[in-house]
């Protein structure tokens, strides 16, 4: 039995079954995501939503939605679902759904009065071609299928509306047609793998209402395209392949194609694989490029250099692919490569300048060389580790001072440096400045991962460099208690001259969930606990305490309204991982139940927002809803990370 399931009951209720997404990517780039009932509810939503490196380095909707049509003894039943301005849905093709699973492939059953309609969709692994096989399971007699495409051409961040611009007009390929709406886009081939009438009749559907986007303070509406239709007949037992793609193919390689796609994808039969399905989807290879890519998030981000050394580790070691590693970490190595030497970022992987990021990617290599062994890791990493901390050390860094107390200083009153960026015009809305206590943490972890990572290849230069290192981070420990460490026991989010933020945030977990931490053992349970009585959820750790000033826990409303609440107690699902990995530090075998139990509250959320995967935040309050992109790459990382400690100690225990 398939562990992504619902039945009747739920595809029908579109209170529910509505706000319920999928998504799926391939290796190129591009996505096809809608809801379990199909109808779109954003402006990113779309069957065929690629690149177009020849128009900007965004993603462009093509293919927006397919409308399939069953016609039997004279009778059509409209299987798609399309919301228009007003709360109104036409057709209303979700009442036909009896079932919809995803095991291998997102699989959708209809019943239409005696014929029993299988539709299965599929995106092809190494280029941009959907698929949508139509299985007729049972009928009375025959039936003829209708297809009808809506057509986009637009980027995922604008909208398209009725214009006289758009060419209308299609060329005929084998099985099918081409069409291009506009000046400077790729052709898109509709085909099908059996003959096929077109027919065509170019008209504008008006009005498409995107709930979602209304919720983000987006009122407007859109227009699509519908240049016509296939018609094609249909017997008892006998499929039919739908393609969407920016190439012609012969069509007898559909079904073939498809079987092998199919075959290459493993189960979501599990949380565990589900995530693995998920870990998989944020991996892109450019056409024409030779760099794998970490995305940061789906629909709407790109590969970010802080998301990237983070979710690294859990999205790829956690689960037995170092492969998959080692090919983020060879484009990662060009980043930092080219902005240790300062020279242009010759990689697209964005925020190289944030302060946090090369200890972050120092962290990464430190996850690596649990895996590896640290004397590996000196030998084919040592001399990258020497030159990043170093860079460090000797104030190269643009955003970053080495104060006399041995603690990295940074200016972040005027821009945002840290992972809590949302601004307000160029301004930080959370502004951290000076002593940062997560960008010291890391700091105080990176100088002791190198000192011990030198001592593994002991030569007289590298004992010497190890012996300096372990001098500074001695006096960094010590300043990090002097500065952070307060009277009720928990630690200073930053403190800059004699501004200090009280506030209880969970930037304080890293100092005690990261290998090498300024605290002891007693202090650090201290900081422990007061994250569990105040920033714990069971969707993620907040991002501030409902008892600091300023708490703002749901993140709803127009873009400001949502800036404004991004970091001020909103829960984030990968903080889990480190104060997990914290507890672990701290409770050892005594913690395992416990960490059980805080897992749990993740997996119900395979079955909402967007269907085996988890989303970018939650709000910090019930019912904990889960908000932001569909699929967030961090979060991903940091749950199969909590997955994978809690195995190891199961099995050590």
């Amino acid at each position: 039995m398939s562990y992504l399931k619902f039945d009747k009951t739920q595809m029908t209720n579109l209170q529910d079954s509505l706000f319920k997404e999928l998504l799926f990517t391939n290796k190129s780039g591009a996505y096809c995501s809608t809801t379990l009932v199909g109808c779109n509810i954003r402006k990113y939503h779309g069957l065929v939503v690629v690149p177009v490196p020849e128009l900007d380095d965004e993603l462009h909707v093509l293919l927006s939605s397919l409308d399939e049509t069953v016609v039997q003894h004279g009778a059509e039943f409209n299987l798609g679902v399309h919301k228009y301005e007003g709360d109104n849905f036409s057709p209303r093709g979700h009442k036909y759904i009896t079932s919809f699973e995803w095991d291998k492939v997102p699989t959708w059953i209809y019943r239409i009065g005696g014929a029993v309609l299988k539709k299965e969709m599929m995106y092809r692994d190494s280029s941009d071609r959907l698929f949508i096989r139509y299985t007729l399971l049972e009928a009375h007699g025959p039936a003829t299928l209708r297809l009808r495409p809506y057509l986009a051409f637009r980027s995922v961040r604008q909208w398209t509306h009725e214009n006289g611009q758009a060419d209308t007009g299609f060329e005929p390929v084998r099985n099918g047609i081409k069409m291009c709406m506009y000046r400077g886009y790729p052709d898109l081939y509709m085909q099908i793998n059996c003959k096929a009438e077109w027919h065509h009749h170019p008209d504008w559907y008006r009005g498409l209402d995107y709930p979602k986007e209304r919720q983000r303070g987006y009122g407007e509406t859109e227009d699509l395209l519908v240049p016509g239709y296939f018609e094609m007949p249909l017997k008892k037992g006998q499929s039919v392949i739908f393609t969407a793609s920016l190439g012609e193919r012969d069509p007898r390689q559909f079904k073939p194609m498809l079987d092998k796609e199919i075959e290459k994808h493993s189960p979501r039969d599990s949380f565990y694989n589900c995530l693995v399905a998920a870990a998989h989807q944020f991996s892109v290879t450019p056409e024409g490029d030779t760099e794998t890519y970490l995305m940061a998030g789906w629909p709407w981000f790109k590969c970010r250099a802080r998301d990237m050394f983070i979710a690294m580790p859990g999205l790829t070691l956690s689960i037995g692919e170092e492969d998959q590693f080692l090919k983020y970490l060879g484009t990662a190595l060009k980043a930092i490569r080219d902005f240790i030497a300062g020279k242009p970022i010759s990689v697209n992987v964005a925020e190289m300048e944030q302060p946090d990021v090369l200890l972050w990617a120092v962290w990464t290599l430190q996850q690596y060389g649990k895996h590896i062994g640290r004397q590996k890791i000196c030998e084919k990493y040592g001399d990258l580790l020497h030159d990043v901390v170093d860079y460090v050390r000797k104030g190269r860094h643009p955003y970053l001072n080495v104060n006399d107390n041995g603690l990295l200083y940074c200016f972040g009153r005027d821009r945002a440096m840290t992972w809590m960026n949302a601004t307000q015009g160029a301004r930080p809305i959370t502004p951290r400045s000076g002593f940062i206590v997560e960008i010291n943490a890391l700091w105080y972890n990176a100088l002791r991962f190198t000192e011990q990572t030198f001592r593994k290849c002991p030569t007289k230069e590298n004992s010497a460099y190890a012996d300096e290192l372990a001098l500074q981070a001695e006096k960094v420990a010590k300043a990090f208690k002097d500065v952070f460490l307060n009277e009720h026991g928990y630690l200073l989010d930053y403190v800059d001259g004699p501004m200090q933020d009280w506030s209880v945030r969970p930037n304080q977990l890293f100092a005690i969930a990261l290998d090498n931490s300024p605290l002891d053992l007693k202090e650090r349970k201290r900081v422990l606990d007061i994250c569990t009585r105040e920033l714990v959820t069971p969707k993620g750790i907040r991002s501030l305490s409902p008892k600091s000033g300023g708490y703002n826990p749901r993140y709803i409303g127009t873009q400001v309204e949502r800036d404004f609440a991004y970091h001020q107690g909103t829960a984030w699902p990968w903080l889990t991982g480190f104060y997990l990995e914290a507890y672990l530090r701290v409770y050892k075998m005594s913690g395992i139940n416990y960490i059980d139990r805080q897992l749990i509250g993740f997996e119900e959320e395979l079955f909402y927002h967007c269907v085996g995967t988890i989303p970018e935040l939650f709000d910090g309050n019930p019912s904990f809803s889960g908000r932001g992109a569909i699929s967030f790459a961090m979060n991903v990382s940091g749950i199969l990370r909590a997955i994978n400690m809690l195995e190891h100690a199961k099995s050590d225990e």
